[in-house]
């Protein structure tokens, strides 16, 4: 769930790219952009770095590259990594189509991210996934073990609990939010349609409660092979503490690293502090 994010300039629509990607360029440099035909759809992304190691940036719920991941896009290692950002079918800048939340809309996301990756031109590369994103990259990196190289996830689970269906409702309604937190949102959806959206979240991630314990992906866990670092904040409102340990204890081989003062967006409150972890885990 992308409900902290990093204000920015957004584009809503085709023919405003060009408007947007000025404003990126002013906020970070060496970004590129793009659009590729992938499943049926044109998935926005953007790229920046010439390192030898891929990583992809997988955004939260409703979130995009540039509201998500702008401290990472700006500062991780341009020299080590080569880090491409996209936004997701129907989110942000691949639009259309209009999102919406089948039952499987995370293996959707997945195999999308996956083909966007080597439809660039990437054999094999690292996930990085916030949120829903992480649970996309869990999913990612259980069906291709060959093609991903490394994993960190933070603020996911890859089951729903009652007490996360509480906490989906008690944010239901965009009325409610501040105006700053509704604004980056309203400003990428317009108000109408970011409500609708987000309702049709809530209604999506709380169907997975109606299966046997609440199964996002918990089956996927044992599959993934490859190196993986979960990160959470102790003081994350969105993802109770019971979830991490979770995906610990079933990704064989992974860590856990905890931040006493994180919250949900752990990775732009403190930008500095993740890149650097992120950058020492994908280089060891």
């Amino acid at each position: 769930m992308s409900l902290w994010l990093l204000g920015g300039r957004f584009c809503t629509h085709k023919t405003e790219i060009s408007k947007a990607m000025k404003g990126i360029q002013l906020y970070c440099s060496s970004v590129t952009s793009g659009r590729q035909h992938v499943n049926g759809v044109d998935l926005y992304y953007e790229q920046t770095g010439r390192g030898s190691h891929a990583v992809l940036l997988l955004p939260g719920a409703l979130g995009s590259a540039q509201t998500d991941f702008g401290p990472q896009l700006k500062s991780l290692n341009k020299e080590m990594f080569t880090v491409v950002g996209w936004d997701p079918r129907g989110y942000g800048c691949s639009r259309p189509p209009e999102r919406d939340f089948l039952p499987d809309f995370f293996e959707r996301d997945a195999k999308d991210a996956v083909d966007l990756m080597k439809a660039l031109g990437f054999h094999k590369f690292s996930l990085l996934g916030w949120s829903d994103g992480g649970i996309t990259a869990l999913i990612a990196a259980a069906k291709n073990p060959g093609l991903i190289n490394k994993m960190v996830v933070w603020g996911s689970n890859a089951y729903v609990s009652q007490q996360d269906i509480s906490i989906y409702n008690a944010i239901r309604d965009v009325s409610k939010w501040s105006a700053r937190m509704r604004q980056p949102m309203e400003e990428m959806y317009g108000a109408e349609l970011f409500a609708k959206t987000w309702e049709g979240w809530v209604d999506g991630i709380s169907q997975f409660a109606l299966r046997p314990e609440g199964n996002i992906c918990m089956d996927l866990l044992p599959s993934i092979s490859c190196p993986t670092l979960i990160i959470h904040g102790e003081k994350d409102p969105m993802v109770p503490s019971f979830h991490p340990p979770y995906l610990l204890k079933h990704i064989r081989g992974s860590r856990l690293h905890l931040m006493p003062e994180g919250k949900h967006n752990l990775h732009l409150r403190f930008a500095d502090e993740f890149n650097k972890l992120v950058e020492i885990f994908l280089d060891e």
